[in-house]
């Protein structure tokens, strides 16, 4: 099956995980005149590394525009049917885009998202993920998505918009993103069919440490309830669903296959959430 696709993915420093995840995305057989790289004016050596490499596109900012105003610029330079927003800290596995866009278009879905693992590598990834694909192919939690990978139909950018271009926000675009999707009816899911490791929110980190808060600390502080323009009551009830449907999911994966769609590395041993 001949896809159109495109994949882009912001930076801010941490240039050996972005280095890491091209290389990655080239030993999967990905074509990196797909990928476009939105860099927000990294200081470490981030430049010269793009620059050494042929992408699809690269596209350098003067600022940190934050992660919305990047990945509308990404999406936007090399259009396609399905655009794929992601993060810079993740790894890759041979057939990981053919699996999630299939899973996409045989269960009728809008936006999809990979499995995952993440924390620590500590395994043997590839091996992981293909027998993973194997076991857990067909398995899917919808409604969902996760903002780690998005996989995203040129259709719902048509119909619900892109992502809020503010760069105050700093982490909340993604929050807004799937509660437009949401509002909007759009069909979306997280799919075994495709498996990423994800390091683990790298960047947010680093700009964390840049500003002295803690791991646990929101990089800016926002009333989320008013951005989403939610009731008190629709907030509860919306995060009350999405724990109890994670419950299920896990029960249900867990009694089925003995694994989920969403592990961690703690202490050498995978965690199943």
């Amino acid at each position: 099956m001949s896809l159109d696709y495109s994949i882009t993915f912001a930076c801010y420093n941490a240039s050996q995980y972005t280095k890491w995840c091209i290389e990655s995305l080239a030993k999967a057989g990905t074509p990196l005149n797909r990928v476009v790289v939105v860099d927000n004016a990294s200081t470490d050596d981030t430049f010269e590394y793009l620059s050494s490499i042929e992408l699809g596109g690269r596209i350098l900012n003067r600022s940190n525009l934050a992660c919305g105003v990047a990945w509308n610029q990404g999406a936007l330079h090399q259009q396609a049917e399905w655009t794929i927003v992601m993060n810079n800290d993740l790894l890759f596995h041979p057939g990981w885009i053919d699996g999630m866009i299939s899973a996409a278009i045989k269960n009728n879905l809008k936006v999809v998202s990979p499995a995952m693992i993440e924390g620590a590598l500590d395994y043997d990834y590839e091996a992981f993920a293909l027998e993973a694909c194997s076991k857990m192919g067909d398995v899917l939690r919808t409604p969902a998505a996760h903002a780690v990978c998005l996989c995203i139909h040129r259709s719902v950018f048509q119909e619900v918009g892109y992502f809020r271009a503010t760069p105050n926000l700093l982490g909340f675009e993604d929050a807004i993103f799937f509660n437009d999707l949401k509002n909007h009816g759009v069909p979306r899911g997280i799919t075994g069919a495709a498996w990423l490791h994800h390091f683990g929110s790298v960047t947010q980190s680093l700009m964390k440490q840049e500003k002295g808060l803690k791991s646990n600390d929101v990089l800016v502080k926002h009333n989320d309830r008013t951005l989403m323009q939610q009731s008190w009551l629709e907030r509860k009830l919306s995060r009350y669903n999405r724990k109890r449907n994670e419950r299920l999911w896990r029960e249900q994966e867990l009694a089925q296959h003995s694994m989920t769609l969403h592990g961690e590395r703690v202490d050498g041993t995978f965690v199943w959430r």
